[in-house]
């Protein structure tokens, strides 16, 4: 195993690509994985407030992640334990109307791979978000379809949607998400986590 943990944190590939953003912010790699973590959450990209704070999901996106896995700050933040590592380390930016951009591919090309690869005691991967989906899965059905059948993808891999508020609808539109999902969510990274 190669630990590329240093080599990431001095990542610039994407400083062009930034810089002509509407944010025209410079890269800031996010690093929160450790050998030894059981569980990986597979996610999209950091946004702003995780930009600025070097830390993940510091935002309202966290609080409700982390109440989805039953779980408080402390244990979610404990690197040896919980390894988050979206498929773009750096925030994208946003574009001229203020929407978030897209993980830039050159990022999961460059990194993913030897960065999973630090992670072989993973026990349970949260696979959040179309483009982690995508990755992860194969996803070519909607997010929605996706969630749904997460039966299917046995008791080491959880599909889930995007913590962010935005979802709210989505979450009222699809109540065997909570009642179905979540419950067994909980109990699985319990067992992971003890």
């Amino acid at each position: 195993m190669i630990d590329i943990r240093n080599e990431l944190q001095d990542c610039r590939l994407c400083k062009d690509r930034f810089a002509n953003t509407a944010t025209s912010h410079a890269p800031r790699p996010v690093i929160w994985f450790a050998p030894g973590a059981r569980i990986l959450i597979a996610g999209q990209a950091p946004g702003m407030k995780v930009h600025q704070s070097g830390r993940p999901f510091t935002d309202p996106s966290g609080d409700r992640l982390r109440d989805w896995l039953g779980i408080v700050e402390e244990t979610f933040y404990d690197k040896s334990r919980i390894a988050i590592v979206p498929m773009a380390f750096c925030f994208p930016g946003y574009n001229d109307k203020g929407s978030d951009l897209p993980p830039p591919p050159i990022c999961a090309r460059t990194w993913r791979d030897a960065a999973l690869e630090m992670l072989a005691d993973v026990k349970l991967t949260l696979v959040i978000g179309a483009y982690a989906m995508k990755y992860h899965i194969g996803k070519t059905a909607s997010v929605t379809d996706a969630v749904q059948n997460w039966r299917n993808y046995g008791e080491d891999v959880f599909v889930l949607p995007h913590p962010s508020w935005r979802n709210t609808g989505w979450i009222r539109k699809n109540p065997w998400f909570e009642q179905d999902v979540l419950p067994r969510l909980r109990a699985r990274v319990s067992d992971v986590l003890t």
